[in-house]
């Protein structure tokens, strides 16, 4: 592999077929922002559909004569494979130059970017300097959102003034589970829950459960 192939290690895939009638070259490169792909021309790999119709012709042949040719396909096979590696590195070179057409190199961050993703003004890609337009109309975006969080967070606060923060609530009804969310009744099986059960004599507060007032013994 030449020294141009380290440029694109992180952005690319091969695609290549060593064997069989589909046998070629392809590659596919990736926007470093966008994502978005392109691939190189299929380039054929001749070698290997030549080891396949081997294959075919003298299986054909000897399986007529009730024999096998394996011998034959396995030199025909070791021929295209052998001139696999070199032909992939050249083909990948090309696709290389053709790639360079369809994509920029960005000099401070050092990324390969589509045309979409690059500041041609300013010779850098948008990662690292941003379309002015766009970047005015997110920051007033941004901006307006703010100023709605900021407002509906002091909306908050005012309605927090009339919240009851010192009445218990139960958030989970003790008989079903079901999650109250601070409702006065459970939802799901109408069990009062906003205030803790209180003695009918003495009026303190009873526990869950309990069959008598710990307080004054009176019977629940």
């Amino acid at each position: 592999m030449s020294g141009a192939e380290i440029y694109f290690s992180n952005n690319y895939r091969d695609l290549c077929e060593e064997y069989g009638t589909g046998a070629g070259f392809q590659f596919e490169f990736s926007c470093g922002r966008c994502y978005d792909t392109w691939r190189s021309p299929f380039e054929p790999y001749n070698g290997a559909r030549m080891a396949s119709w081997v294959n075919k012709g003298v299986n054909a042949a000897w399986g007529f004569l009730g024999r096998t040719g394996t011998g034959v396909s396995s030199a025909a096979e070791g021929l295209a494979g052998a001139g696999f590696g070199s032909a992939r590195d050249a083909s990948f070179q090309r696709a290389i130059s053709n790639a360079e057409g369809h994509f920029n190199r960005c000099p401070r961050c050092t990324h390969y970017v589509c045309n979409r993703c690059w500041n041609a003004g300013q010779g850098i890609c948008l990662t690292c300097a941003p379309d002015t337009a766009a970047e005015a109309v997110a920051a007033r975006q941004r901006g307006l959102n703010d100023m709605v969080t900021d407002r509906a967070y002091a909306a908050g606060q005012q309605a927090g003034t009339s919240f009851d923060t010192g009445t218990p609530r139960q958030l989970v009804c003790p008989q079903c589970r079901t999650e109250t969310h601070g409702t006065p009744f459970c939802p799901g099986c109408g069990t009062r829950v906003a205030q803790p059960d209180s003695c009918t004599s003495c009026h303190n507060e009873v526990p869950q459960g309990a069959a008598f007032c710990p307080n004054c013994g009176t019977r629940r």
